[in-house]
């Protein structure tokens, strides 16, 4: 399977068999959480997360989206503009086309918002080709160690080196690692990291609460398994390799 970024939105399109579109981290209900501290997103961010999907999905001629889990921004509960708005954008999406979505650690609860169009994965995440795609908060069972890469959301990659122009822009990050620093078995694994896919998760100020990944922490433990990084802009442009690997999550 071939992957792409699709510059400059912050989505992935995944070519194989079939074709699918990827995203990470919508936070649906963000807007409500920003509005209780004073800031005001003048737009419907939920319709235009929606119309871009539709877009992507239409214009890239896609089978298939992929979810990549934290549809919804609250924890262990369910605000009233979720109610509202996570069913209608299941709908819409699902209307185009087939919806895979892996719940993440912010989507507790959201069962209750699915419609049956949409098809729920397990939080382990699924198989497609050579590709696992899950949200990235837990560890991959060692029964999918013989995929060739996983594409994971939850990080929020932003680059934050202090002095350079791109500070504060969302990032993609792609890493060729030991396999054996995830699974048991040994041979090469790319990582993708996939930017969230709301522009204003940073807003009020997330970038100094960083999210973690049991998957990063094994890589980063240990140097000697990372062989290869690329971070880039939502634009394509290139700003760091493993150097700067922790001022992007």
């Amino acid at each position: 399977m071939k992957v792409r970024p699709l510059h400059p939105h912050a989505a992935l399109l995944l070519e194989g068999k079939k074709k699918y579109v990827a995203v990470s981290d919508l936070h649906i209900g963000l807007e409500s959480e920003l509005g209780g501290k004073g800031i005001t997103v003048k737009s419907s961010l939920v319709m235009e997360m929606q119309d871009e999907l539709l877009s992507l999905v239409t214009s890239e001629g896609a089978d298939g989206l992929v979810l990549l889990g934290d549809v919804k921004n609250t924890i262990g509960s369910i605000s009233r503009q979720e109610w509202d708005d996570v069913p209608r954008f299941f709908k819409k999406l699902s209307s185009a086309a087939d919806v895979y979505f892996v719940p993440g650690n912010h989507d507790g609860s959201i069962r209750h918002l699915v419609p049956d169009s949409v098809n729920v994965i397990g939080s382990k995440g699924m198989v497609i080709e050579d590709t696992l795609f899950l949200h990235g908060h837990s560890l991959p069972s060692d029964v999918r160690s013989h995929v060739s890469r996983i594409v994971m959301g939850h990080l929020h990659p932003v680059f934050l080196k202090r002095g350079s122009v791109v500070y504060g822009q969302r990032v993609w990050m792609s890493l060729l690692v030991k396999k054996e620093a995830v699974f048991t078995e040994q041979g090469s694994l790319e990582i993708v990291i996939v930017p969230s896919f709301n522009k204003y998760l940073y807003a009020e100020g997330r970038g100094s609460h960083r999210s973690t990944s049991p998957i990063m922490s094994r890589v980063t433990a240990n140097p000697d398994s990372l062989q290869k990084c690329v971070v880039a802009t939502l634009d394509g442009s290139i700003v760091g390799d493993e150097s700067v690997l922790a001022c992007a999550f």
